[in-house]
């Protein structure tokens, strides 16, 4: 049962070392440095989160990437930093991460609050931060969202900075730290990572340089190396000018070797560029040569080329002439044509005049027709009215004597004396009515 027991213990302490090192970036034998002493700058804006410096690796070895005062990608997000851990047999660097809750970071006291386990900097309350200014520089006549409450380890110093292993610290996740390992992370801000990528180009922070005392040991914002946001690692004035004795010193040596070698490259310089000379004359008479050829060529071409345009000339010339003959022809064609068509015309003109004409004394002919037989009609019927009339005025002189031989009957049964009286008998007088003239004045001829 004892032996059940030890194998589920060294199985859960697997699993636990395991999800610590669940983000693995790089891994090497050689321990990092201790954390770097130093202070922290200004709190830049209410709403960012302080982020420890650390020693990230690279290709000439550990180098410090400063502490920085970063923005969440999300309110309400806190920043789990990242470890060094020993795996076994080679040290493996476990990225930081932001999440709702602080997970676990190897147990590395990095100070401003990250004491080794949990954060006690500040929290969030309402969407905004607010901070424990004995762990946090804050300017508390900008940002009032303060507290103040003592925490032990509060700075940042020279303390171990990766877990397991010869002389790391020996902590384990907590049972809150492995619910929060489980937790939906978001990885380092772009501007996070650019602040590291910054960090590892430059040449004084690596550790073989500055000694675990660099020059940049904390910005108020990311990226951001040089200004006042800058704060030193402590006692790194002196070292640093230690340091640049030394290299100034070296860069002499260098300077006196470089030139030395810089003589004898000149010497062998001078020996190549004879050669040169000399190769340059021979292949400048070799390109003479060349030129030469090139130009005789480009004569015998030229005058290929002269033959060839006169004989394209001869033959445009020609064509020339054909289309110019063809095109005369063309234009007497369309005047012929022009002219026939004229004439068409013409003789469709006069058919057209002639038969107006035609037709204009036809209707005049009928118009004359016409009118003769209206005269005809008025003369016949003045001939008819004188005829009525003449019987009128016959019928009348009948009746008048008709009445005189009445009267005169009469007046032979009456005495002599009553004759007397009786009114004379008028004498009739024929007339007739009056001729009408034809149209034109002319009397028309009695019948």
């Amino acid at each position: 049962m004892r032996k059940i027991r030890l194998l589920l213990l060294a199985v859960l302490i697997l699993a636990m070392s395991a999800a610590a090192f669940a983000q693995v970036g790089v891994s090497i034998t050689i321990a990092p440095p201790e954390l770097v002493a130093y202070s922290q700058p200004m709190c830049p804006q209410s709403g960012y989160l302080w982020a420890p410096g650390y020693w990230a690796y690279g290709d000439e070895g550990y180098f410090w990437v400063p502490g920085t005062w970063a923005e969440p990608p999300a309110v309400g997000l806190l920043w789990t930093p990242g470890y060094w851990g020993w795996g076994g047999n080679a040290f493996a660097w476990n990225d930081g991460y932001w999440g709702p809750t602080i997970g676990f970071y190897g147990g590395v006291n990095y100070g401003f609050g990250y004491g080794g386990i949990g954060y006690e900097g500040g929290y969030w309350n309402n969407g905004a931060f607010n901070y424990n200014t004995s762990v946090n520089n804050v300017d508390v006549t900008n940002i009032h969202n303060t507290y103040e409450k003592n925490v032990i380890n509060e700075r940042a110093g020279n303390h171990v900075s990766y877990n397991g292993g010869t002389g790391g610290t020996t902590a384990r996740p907590t049972a809150a730290e492995e619910t929060a390992a489980h937790e939906r992370h978001t990885p380092a801000t772009a501007a996070q990572t650019e602040h590291q990528q910054a960090a590892s180009r430059n040449h004084e922070l690596l550790a073989s340089v500055n000694h675990g005392k660099p020059p940049i040991a904390a910005t108020s914002k990311p990226g951001e190396f040089a200004g006042k946001g800058v704060v030193a690692a402590n006692g790194a004035a002196a070292e640093n000018k230690a340091a640049e004795t030394k290299a100034t010193e070296n860069r002499a040596a260098e300077n006196k070797a470089a030139e030395t070698r810089s003589n004898e490259n000149k010497a062998a310089e001078n020996k190549a560029a004879a050669r040169s000379r000399e190769n340059k004359t021979a292949e400048k008479a070799a390109a003479t040569r060349s030129n030469e050829n090139r130009a005789a060529e480009n004569k015998a071409a030229a005058t290929r080329s002269r033959e060839n345009k006169t004989a394209a000339t001869r033959s445009n010339e020609n064509r020339a002439a054909e289309s110019k003959a063809a095109a005369t022809r063309s234009r007497e064609n369309k005047t012929a044509e022009k002219a026939s068509a004229t004439r068409s015309n013409e003789n469709k003109a006069s058919e057209k005049k002639a038969a107006a004409t035609r037709s204009n004394e036809n209707k005049s002919a009928e118009k004359a027709a016409a009118a003769r037989s209206n005269e005809n009609k008025t003369a016949e019927k003045a001939s008819a009215t004188r005829s009525n009339e003449n019987k009128t005025a016959e019928k009348a002189a009948r009746s008048n004597e008709n009445k005189t031989a009445h009267s005169e009957s009469a007046a032979h049964s009456q005495p002599a004396a009553a004759r007397q009286q009786a009114a004379p008998r008028p004498e009739a007088h024929h007339e007739s009515a009056p001729e009408k003239k034809p149209p034109g004045g002319k009397e028309k001829p009695r019948q």
